[in-house]
Formats: C-alpha cells, structure tokens, sequence
C-alpha cells in the first residue's frame, strides 16, 4: 500500500516582518559629484543596504526561532500522573512542569500502538495514509519527517531514547544515544552550538513491560487502590506496584532532562513538549484498544514567555498536529510542506495534521471538532485474528467499530500475560468477572459511548434509539476519514504484514533499519 510522493517543493521563510530597505536618498539635495563617484556612492549605499538588511532579517528570525524538545514516555496511561488525579503515584517533577506551562488536555494519539504512533507524531501523517499503521512499522522512504523539515531550516535534530520509526532516510536525526537514561548526551548535544536552533526527542522505555526499573520501595501492593477497570487480586498489585516505580522513573528522566535545559541555559528559547505516548499494557482497555485509555494523551507543554503558565486547554488536537505546530513556530507556513506522501483524498501531499500554534499563545480556545483513530491486530506480537478497529471522538461522544467482530482478539502483551490468567482463574464462579474477562477479547460491531456520562466507557448505547442520529453522525464522519486515507477496513488489516521492514526487507523492498530500542513495542 505504498504511496509514491511529488519532489518537494522545499521550504522557504516567509517574508513578513522583514525590515524595510532604508531610503538610499537624504532628504536634502546633495553637492553635485562627479558621475563616476557617485556611481560608486550609489554602489557603496546599496551595497550597506543590501547588508544591513540582510542582517536586521537575520537577526530577529534566528532569535526568534525556538528550540523544541519532545519527551515521551512509553506505555503510560494519561490517568497515571499525579497531576492527573493519581495520588498514590509519584511524578513530582512532571506535576512541577505541569504548573510551569499549559495542560493539553484534549491530545490523542491516532493509534493505541508505539511505532503507529511515533510514526504519526514525527510525520504529521495518519497511519494508514502514511502506510505506517501496524506495530513495527515503517513509512514508504520518499515520506519526510519533522526532522527533515527542520533540518531544512538550518535545525540540527536527534533523538535519545527508543527509536521505533523506519526507515532511517525518513528520520533524519542524529542518534545520540539509545539509553534515555544519558542526560549527558543530550547536554552535549543541545550545547554543541549556541547560535544553531535544535529539536531533540528524549524518548523513553518507561514504563513499558516489563516493568523492572524504578523505586519498588515507593509502592507496596497490599496499600494500592486499584482503578476500577482493574480485577483486585494479588497478581494484578504486584504488576500495578512495578508499573508505578517505572513512572517514577520516567518522572526522573524528565527531571534530568529539564535540569539539562537549565543547566545550558536553553530554557528560555525551548518549547517543551511532554507526552505519555498512549496507554499501559495493564488489561482493561489501555494499550491496543481505542477507548480514552488506549488514545488519549497527557500532554504539556511550557515555552517561557510565550506559554501562559499553570493553564489548562480542552481542545481536542492529535499527535499529527505536533510538526505543524513545530513549523509555525518556527516562522513556516506548514501548509506549504511537502511531506512526500500523497494524500489518498486528492489533497496534495500535505500533512494531515493542523498547527494548533493559536491554542499554545492562548489565542483560540478550540482546535478539531473530531479525533479519530486506529488499531490493527496483524503484526502484533502474537496476534491470532484479525481484528481491526476504528474509531472517531468529539468532546463528548465516541464511536468504535470493530470490522470483526465474528473473531477472537488475542494478542500477547495482553491475553498470553500472567495479569489476565490470573483474571480467568478468577473468573470461575464469578459470572461479572467472567463478562469483564470475556469483553477484552470479544467486542461487538458497533461501540457508542456518552463520554461525559460514562467516561469509562462501560455502557454500550449504540442499540439505544436515542442515540442513533448521534451514532449516524459520528458514523459518517469515520467513513469520510476512512476514505480520505484511502482505508479499506479489513482489507487493510490484511495486508499488514507487507507494512513491516522484517517483512519487507526478505522480499527486498525495505532498506536496512535502525538499532532497536532495549524494550519492545
């Protein structure tokens, strides 16, 4: 399902703003010259002229061009921060950032899944138009990445942490580390020259499985108070309790990482943008699954002097709207980008996403109307079935259809782990725990949630008559989408596997790939 792109276009600044040319001419009439001198007098004006704007343009445009950091956490649930509403769960240095900046909390991931979504994020692209859509996938080589685009507008740009993108000549970054852990790293790296913007992704393995980094004496298991959508057995504690030292972990890093900001002086001059990627591998409707806590984001962001600080917005907005954003503030028009992948819907070779650079300086309120998203089954690490899910949000309801739902959904980070087991065993003589155990692998068709009056999606109101003109709207929203990125529902779920560069590359059709992160995806 590859999509060849047009050549690009390139990127040019906009030319707004610029400082006026200076009159070559005083106001009073000049002492008659010779003609010779004073052609040379009219070259010398130009000529200082010429410079002097050139520099004025110069100037303003290199200070006024910020650095970006994005740092990323791994298989975090939005609900599982502090500054979320967890108590019992330590993130002082992201509850800290959190108040220095402005709570996005409206941000979506268009996939449930680590690579899809990185791929969304570093492309502006969604996944199944950018034919990035299953886990370990890749992007066709002529598609461009933020870091291309940046690094066209005289950026340097490189990553820390978990790679997960394919293939190397779309992301264009320097590696600097594979480890998130090497705060070191990135001070060299953002301190390397003073004069020259950067954009640096910290992208950690925290907290996903397994979970054996942290501070396990924060957290006893007996003393947890379990999230609703969690069976309470002692299986369930212990995995919860690691699961939480791996965020304290993940706050830790964010720590080192910011402290680097302030160490070099770039505080000032960097908009940050923090994210926890999508939701945990705990059963009950994270990680795979489209509900809020598959899709939905923690995200802040703080940019000083620019950013209102301790401010919150509900704008609904998604991870393709992170490299216009980028772009903007950067001083581009990203309508102009070319990113090398052609729109499925005869849109150009545009991003799909949208900057929502007027939420960040507190000049709109608003941003999408809808969010939506995917899931596909094939490729996943022990996948039986397939089992592709789509899905489309407004602020207060969501519509989920699952395209097969005559299969099983089994895959292994979920059905094959030790947590679920636990949870059949359980089961046996317990017909509620039973339905709960038997809803994460059989779903029905249609899937209607009141967001606001059940936000954690437990009633099911797409059968309710009430609800139909809600669910026939929402319904024709996703097929517009589905089609503008030229999805083919199930047909597209099949044809996953030619999506991954292990695939690929044994038939030849995929170049060489990156380093592997030390966790999976």
């Amino acid at each position: 399902m590859g999509k060849s792109g047009e050549k690009c276009r390139g990127v040019f600044p906009s030319s707004s703003g610029m400082t006026p040319i200076p009159s070559l001419f005083p106001s009073r009439r000049p002492k008659t010259l010779p003609f010779g001198r004073l052609c040379l007098l009219v070259v010398a004006l130009v000529w200082s002229a010429v410079v002097t704007v050139a520099r004025a343009a110069e100037r303003p445009a290199r200070e006024a061009r910020p650095n970006f950091l994005i740092v990323i956490a791994d298989d975090l649930n939005w609900r599982d921060l502090g500054v979320t509403g967890n108590r019992e769960v330590q993130t002082p240095r992201i509850d800290a950032f959190a108040r220095e900046g402005l709570h996005l909390r409206g941000m979506f991931t268009p996939s449930p899944t680590c690579s899809p979504a990185r791929h969304a994020l570093y492309t502006g692209l969604f996944p199944v138009r950018s034919g990035a859509y299953p886990n370990h996938t890749m992007v066709d080589p002529t598609t461009r990445s933020v870091f291309t685009h940046l690094n066209a507008l005289g950026y340097r740009t490189a990553l820390l942490g978990k790679q997960h993108v394919h293939p190397p000549q779309s992301f264009p970054f320097e590696n600097i580390g594979d480890d998130a852990d090497d705060a070191a790293a990135l001070a060299r790296f953002v301190a390397r020259d003073p004069a020259q913007p950067w954009l640096a992704v910290v992208a950690s393995t925290d907290p996903h499985t397994p979970w054996t980094r942290g501070p396990k004496d924060l957290y006893d298991p007996a003393k947890l108070t379990l999230p609703p959508w969690l069976h309470d057995n002692r299986e369930t504690r212990a995995a919860l309790a690691a699961y939480y030292a791996e965020i304290t972990q993940f706050d830790r890093q964010v720590g080192a990482v910011l402290d680097v900001l302030e160490r070099t002086g770039q505080t000032g001059n960097t908009l940050v943008l923090l994210l926890t990627e999508q939701g945990s591998q705990m059963p009950g409707g994270g990680k795979w699954t489209l509900f809020d806590n598959g899709i939905r984001v923690s995200a802040f962001a703080r940019w000083p002097g620019k950013i209102a600080p301790g401010t919150a917005s509900d704008a609904l907005m998604q991870y393709v709207d992170v490299p216009p954003t980028f772009l903007a503030a950067a001083g581009v028009d990203p309508r102009a980008i070319d990113t090398g992948c052609a729109d499925p819907g005869g849109g150009g070779n545009g991003f799909d996403g949208r900057s929502f650079l007027d939420v960040l300086l507190g000049r709109a309120t608003r941003h999408r109307d809808h969010v939506f998203a995917q899931d596909t089954a094939v490729g996943v690490t022990g996948n039986r079935n397939p089992f592709p899910k789509r899905a489309v949000r407004d602020d207060r309801y969501k519509l989920i259809r699952n395209l097969a739902p005559e299969n099983e959904w089994w895959i292994l980070g979920i059905h094959g782990g030790e947590i679920f087991k636990s949870w059949v065993r359980d089961a046996v003589g317990n017909p509620a725990l039973a339905e709960r155990v038997r809803g994460l692998s059989h779903r029905p068709a249609v899937e209607l949630y009141d967001l606001r009056e059940d936000p954690l999606e437990t009633r099911n109101l797409a059968g309710d008559p009430a609800y139909a003109a809600i669910g026939r709207r929402l319904g024709s929203e996703l097929d517009a989408w589905m089609k503008q990125q030229g999805d083919r529902g199930l047909a597209t779920e099949l044809a996953a596997l030619a999506r991954q560069p292990k695939n690929a590359e044994s038939s030849g059709a995929a170049p060489g790939k990156k380093k592997a992160a030390k966790k999976g995806g």
